[in-house]
């Protein structure tokens, strides 16, 4: 059988080579540029023809420059038959468009599904959608990964689980702040923040449910974006009389401003991943980055190969963690 074929668009190279380092392959040649009028120009470089390609691409910010990039990788290499083309698409841009709040806006996700099944992807391999229900928008095969179990393994070599709240920052992510809660172990507890956004962008914490005193807290997120749910939330805690917080999000965003907000918090350190990439110039003392590169290359090989995605699946389920987990290395 030969060899996955590996492509990156701007988005997230350094994934990409991680991720292709795991697999034993090297990142496949493909020049994504831009002409002088401000048009995405793509050039794949390698033979794909009869390959099984995968396209390593989150649609993160410039998120419109990256979509592009994307959609034109995929038309070139369905137009250079290849056999099958996955996008792996670890942030899922506009995926918090998911459904209309007014009367006259588009469900931009169910858009962009469109355009990527138009495009020619047979797969959807991402992580951590904010709407599970984003599956059904397509007509292909979608894999949806959590990173819970990787950001929970983090959790347990930096502190003690014995005096954890889990937090979730809104009602909408009690389900996946109790899988955390669950993975850290079942003596740790789990309390709800309330907000409402007055208006978009804007938030108002309202209160919350749970007893954070003397207590770690663990506040699970999927996204931070503007940083300002994290971090009001944080501040709340502080005041309900959590000794500590701490914080974990798959997808670190990191809008304008948000960044600067966390380091100005009563956070003491945020855990996130590298679905999108965060310059290390950037992060300061309160940012670690855990990889999905391992996870992300053992999905590749499953598709690959045709075997079931089950075994994997059951790795990622919420249970309780043994041992110091695959992560150790972050720690040394």
């Amino acid at each position: 059988m030969h060899s996955p074929l590996i492509f990156s668009g701007n988005a997230n190279r350094p994934l990409a080579e991680e991720i292709a380092r795991h697999l034993g392959v090297t990142v496949g040649r493909a020049l994504v540029s831009t002409f002088k009028d401000g048009e995405t120009q793509v050039d794949v470089a390698d033979s794909v023809r009869e390959g099984d390609v995968f396209i390593i691409q989150p649609t993160c910010p410039p998120v419109n420059d990256h979509l592009m990039e994307l959609l034109l990788m995929m038309d070139a290499v369905r137009r250079a038959s290849a056999h099958r083309m996955t996008a792996v698409v670890p942030y899922f841009g506009y995926s918090r468009q998911e459904k209309r709040s007014k009367g006259r806006e588009p469900i931009s996700a169910k858009l962009v599904a469109n355009l990527m099944a138009t495009a020619g992807a047979d797969h959807l391999l991402t992580m951590d959608l904010t709407a599970p229900a984003i599956e059904g928008f397509f007509d292909i095969p979608v894999d949806n990964l959590g990173a819970g179990r990787i950001l929970a393994e983090h959790c347990l070599k930096n502190f003690s689980h014995r005096d954890i709240v889990v937090v979730s920052p809104d009602v909408g992510g009690v389900e996946r702040a109790n899988k955390f809660r669950q993975m850290i172990g079942t003596q740790a507890q789990l309390a709800v923040v309330f907000k409402e956004h007055p208006k978009a962008e804007m938030i108002e914490i309202l209160g919350m449910v749970g007893e954070v005193t003397g207590k770690t807290a663990v506040i699970v997120d999927d996204i931070i974006s503007t940083g300002a749910t994290l971090t009001k939330a944080a501040e709340l805690l502080v005041k309900r009389g959590a000794s500590k917080v701490y914080a974990c999000a798959t997808h670190p965003v990191f809008a304008k401003g948000a960044i600067e907000r966390i380091h100005d918090s009563p956070i003491e350190k945020v855990i996130v991943t590298d679905s999108i990439p965060v310059p290390q110039n950037q992060c300061g003392a309160k940012i670690k980055v855990a990889s999905v590169a391992p996870l992300l290359a053992d999905a590749i090989t499953s598709i690959h190969e045709g075997r079931t995605m089950s075994d994997l699946y059951k790795k990622l389920k919420a249970r309780p963690i043994k041992g110091r987990g695959a992560i150790d290395a972050l720690s040394r």
